[in-house]
């Protein structure tokens, strides 16, 4: 397991760019259920977010500069599309403790709900390459984006989980 987050940690911090679609969760694919936690330490099953309208999760770090550089972007798709999309942050449990999501969470503003993916359990069912990599499911629970960098198009992310 460690060896397997020490990857994440390694692709993250070396990977360059890339474009949709070359990376994780093959595209038309409906994502396994997987318990997490919230900053609370209550159990939370990802599947409750999917299937029910689009939703955009990013699996994410504090000390991720990439995922810094994506937080204004998820804010405006957040605040252009409203209710009609759900954005869910998956903080991976690498190099971060829920104190530290929580203490961040509570200085900067997060676009949906933060969960806490302490044991990687998300991590591999959502085959995870890194940290900034984001999946987006349209209402019916398929995969219809998946990216992975700053150089992500998200709108058209949006644009795809809508169905436009």
């Amino acid at each position: 397991m460690r060896r397997f987050l020490f990857g994440v940690v390694l692709l993250a911090a070396f990977a360059g760019p890339a474009s949709s679609q070359e990376v994780g969760l093959a595209i038309g694919t409906v994502p396994v259920g997987v318990q997490i936690e919230d900053l609370d330490g209550k159990p939370v099953d990802l599947a409750q977010f999917v299937g029910k309208k689009p939703v955009l999760i990013e699996f994410w770090a504090t000390w991720c500069g990439i995922c810094k550089a994506l937080a204004p972007k998820l804010d405006a798709l957040k605040k252009q599309h409203g209710a009609s999309l759900d954005i869910v942050t998956v903080a991976v449990g690498v190099n971060q403790t829920v104190r530290t999501v929580r203490r961040h969470t509570e200085q900067h503003t997060m676009p949906g709900p933060v969960l806490f993916d302490a044991r990687g359990k998300a991590v591999r069912a959502y085959d995870a390459p890194a940290t900034s990599y984001i999946v987006a499911l349209d209402a019916k629970g398929k995969v219809v984006y998946t990216g992975i960098g700053e150089d992500q198009d998200l709108a058209l992310a949006v644009r795809k989980a809508l169905g436009k």
